[in-house]
């Protein structure tokens, strides 16, 4: 008999990937999706004909609702995708996006204990929660000091999966993903607003690109690889969270660079800061240790930094090509 999962966050760059993996794994698949006057479907429109993927319309502020769901789905697996995720706009929502990040988090939990089905929970936890990080590089065991409302509230949702998972015996998991992009990533995020900067810029539709911190460094990972690593988290015996990372550290510079070389331009006549796109702290160096995950789980990444720039500017080129 198929397994069953529900993905809050389905419409996302994350969730579209694992939906995309579930269904390839034969999973019935429902998905949570915002009501809106807007399509906001576009991530998922190729998976919308199969027979095996679900949507029901649904929100995380909602828990009468959620309750409601996990109890008429009675779902094997829960994957928690779901949140206000852009950490610039959350100083800007800080309410918002502690209700949906944060308490959220809780009202899914209190959903499945309350319908009592034996389901698997993951939790996607952040590598924004290290914040200003106290050792380089970050393992499960690094103390968190979140320098965001996006990173502390992503802290409550991590430890009150925690709480649930030790107070109630649940199956539950928390994967800590440091940054993992794709040519799904939405347009706001740095990333994908280098790469479609370059595709513009390289066919002539755009002259400049202007950027915040150049020096903020990341480990960056391809969205569709740790997509897995959530998958072989609740399908280990026992639950336990774990540090998913390359093991590499770039600068938002070095990606620009990448960037504008992958398309043979040289990047320092097209870029330029502009004071507007800093935050109000800063996270200036993010590093993960997934040596536990590899031991644990065997999930290594695949696809190296420059691999993945140049996927996410080819897609984007693509794109602009077609006219978008």
């Amino acid at each position: 008999m198929a397994k069953t999962a529900l993905i809050t966050g389905i419409t996302g760059q994350d969730g579209s990937y694992l939906a995309e993996l579930l269904l390839e794994k034969g999973y019935e698949v429902h998905g949570l999706v915002r009501r809106s006057s807007t399509d906001n479907l576009q991530r998922i429109t190729h998976l919308l004909e199969h027979k095996r993927l679900t949507l029901n319309y649904g929100d995380l502020t909602d828990g009468g609702a959620l309750t409601r769901l996990v109890g008429d789905l009675k779902p094997d697996e829960v994957y928690n995708l779901a949140a206000q995720s852009h950490v610039k706009v959350s100083f800007d929502i800080p309410d918002y996006t502690t209700d949906v990040t944060a308490v959220g988090a809780v009202r899914l939990l209190e959903a499945i204990r309350t319908a009592g089905v034996k389901t698997r929970y993951y939790q996607a936890s952040s590598s924004e929660m290290f914040g200003q990080v106290h050792e380089t590089p970050q393992t499960e065991n690094t103390p968190f000091h979140p320098r965001s409302p996006y990173g502390c509230a992503k802290v409550f949702a991590h430890w009150i999966t925690i709480n649930f998972r030790e107070s109630y015996g649940m199956h539950a998991c928390s994967g800590i993903l440091f940054n993992h992009e794709s040519p799904r990533r939405g347009e706001t995020f740095v990333t994908r607003k280098i790469s479609l900067a370059v595709a513009r810029i390289k066919a002539g539709r755009q002259e400049k690109l202007f950027l915040g911190n150049l020096d903020a460094k990341r480990d960056w990972g391809y969205a569709a690889e740790y997509v897995e690593a959530m998958w072989r988290m609740l399908q280990a015996d026992e639950p336990d969270d774990f540090v998913i990372a390359t093991g590499e550290t770039h600068s938002v510079g070095d990606f620009a660079r990448a960037a504008f070389e992958h398309v043979e331009l040289d990047w320092e006549k097209y870029v330029e800061t502009d004071a507007q796109f800093h935050r109000p702290a800063e996270v200036d160096l993010l590093l993960g240790d997934a040596t536990k995950a590899k031991d644990k789980l065997g999930w290594e990444p695949q696809l190296k930094f420059d691999g993945l720039v140049g996927l996410m500017v080819d897609a984007d080129l693509k794109l602009v090509e077609q006219g978008g």
